[in-house]
């Protein structure tokens, strides 16, 4: 299995990165989150402070996840809200479908969720004859393109305005011409008609505050309080790491997440949802239901230190100070959680084996560890997973017998010595010209070592 996933990370990755028209999208759309994030810094007097306290507060929800999910659900269901468990992807799909068709729903809307991805959810749901309809633009423009999220964030920053304009008049015969503002209206006149029909929405959840029984939802289009208010199902997807304690905590994550996420101080829509809606009140939906998804989770938790990874809070900075995600893109990672964050979790939640290659698609250069949020000290968890599948031993055998005896000539000065460079060169041009890149020449090794160069200096000198 593994050596698929590799093979085709490597040749999607050789593509990308010579792709010039991909480097200039990304570069031009990065400028501008940039420029965006160094004004919404300015909000904070002390921003060290901000996300030393945010970290240990998330870091504490994860250490007592099962008390703090126990104390959601039981405060979640006292207000009529129902919780449903799900331990893989396959299984929350069916729940899911259960409550759909317990609810003779055949069109839903959705709002964006990296979870929902996770599931497939809406191929899944167009297997079993319901209509999923994405509502939050990015989402929207992926799905009738038949294209993936490419950024946890941003769907379709790897798309130019032309890119998107093109899409639009392929699919409904708007003008080439389009502008942004055009498209935009086209759209939201589409969505409202949807809105209205829909018989149930789906959303993920930003955060769960397990002292309330609250689902926290943060978005800039309206779109997730639509797809939570008006239908009269509303259905929640969320991660079991999306816990947090107190409604209070919000002033440090809303805040945080809309600042690295977009370089806002606060995202245009913030809401909290703790159920179905309660007699007196004149909107929301009439029944209520969140999905807690393991998936690979409980895994992660299992590993220490790795666990920290699940603080994140899916700003996607870590993304976009990525000098390895800025050249070969979201998709090549071949995982729903991409760049470095992905690369920390994805071989937890899916498979170590088959991708633990991800945590060595990395320049080490801390970037991401210095504008995480919640002070995720990523680059050091990619060691430690390169570190666990050393232990595994799930190297292929050629490469570790390789490594074995490259470390044995590598302390023996007089093995490394005892062949001539001419065929030092050979061998090293055999073995690692693959892994070095058609693209590059591997440095040859010169005529005199170090030794010989220090004992001509000394006779001559």
């Amino acid at each position: 299995m593994s050596e698929p996933v590799v093979n085709q990370f490597i040749a999607d990755s050789q593509i990308k990165s010579f792709d010039l028209k991909h480097r200039k999208t990304i570069a031009f759309n990065m400028s501008k989150y940039d420029a965006a994030v160094a004004r919404g810094k300015q909000q904070y007097s002390n921003l060290a402070m901000a996300r030393r306290q945010a970290s240990l507060k998330k870091y504490r929800s994860i250490e007592h996840l099962e008390n703090a999910l126990k104390d959601f659900e039981q405060n979640f269901t006292r207000r009529g809200g129902k919780v449903l468990w799900a331990q893989d992807a396959d299984e929350a799909n069916r729940l899911i479908l259960d409550v759909l068709q317990k609810h003779q729903v055949k069109k839903l809307v959705k709002s964006k969720s990296m979870v929902t991805e996770e599931l497939q959810l809406g191929h899944f749901l167009e297997l079993h004859g319901i209509e999923s309809v994405e509502t939050d633009l990015g989402e929207y423009i992926v799905q009738i393109s038949g294209d993936k999220p490419y950024h946890i964030v941003t769907p379709v920053m790897h798309r130019s305005a032309e890119d998107i304009a093109v899409i639009f008049h392929e699919k409904f015969g708007l003008p080439l011409e389009s502008t942004p503002q055009e498209i935009t209206a086209f759209v939201r006149k589409t969505l409202r008609e949807k809105f209205a029909g829909a018989q149930a929405g789906i959303t993920g959840a930003n955060f769960l505050v397990s002292s309330s029984g609250s689902v926290a939802l943060t978005e800039n289009e309206g779109n997730g309080v639509l797809s939570a208010a008006m239908p009269p199902l509303h259905i929640v997807v969320a991660g079991i790491e999306k816990v947090i304690e107190n409604p209070a905590d919000l002033h440090l994550f809303w805040p945080l997440l809309a600042t690295f996420g977009t370089g806002q101080n606060i995202t245009a829509y913030n809401s909290l949802f703790s159920g179905p809606r309660q007699k007196g009140e004149v909107d929301g939906p009439t029944d209520m239901v969140v999905i807690l998804l393991d998936n690979g989770r409980t895994n992660l938790l299992a590993q220490l230190p790795q666990r920290r990874a699940l603080s994140c809070i899916r700003c996607g900075a870590c993304l976009n100070a990525c000098p390895v995600y800025h050249n070969i893109g979201g998709h090549t990672y071949g995982s729903v959680y991409s760049g470095p964050i992905g690369a920390v979790i994805t071989p937890h939640l899916k498979s170590m084996k088959a991708y633990k290659h991800l945590s060595y698609a990395t320049s080490l250069c801390g970037k991401c560890t210095e504008v995480c949020p919640v002070n995720i000290n990523i680059h050091q968890l990619l060691l430690e997973n390169r570190k666990q599948a050393v232990l595994q031993k799930l190297s292929p055998p050629v490469e570790n017998l390789g490594m074995t005896a490259w470390k044995k000539v590598m302390l023996n000065r007089k093995w490394m010595n005892l062949a001539p460079p001419g065929i030092k060169n050979f061998f090293l041009k055999k073995l690692f010209s693959s892994s070095w890149g058609k693209r590059r020449n591997l440095p040859p090794i010169a005529a005199k070592n170090f030794g010989q160069l220090w004992k001509s200096r000394q006779k001559n000198g």
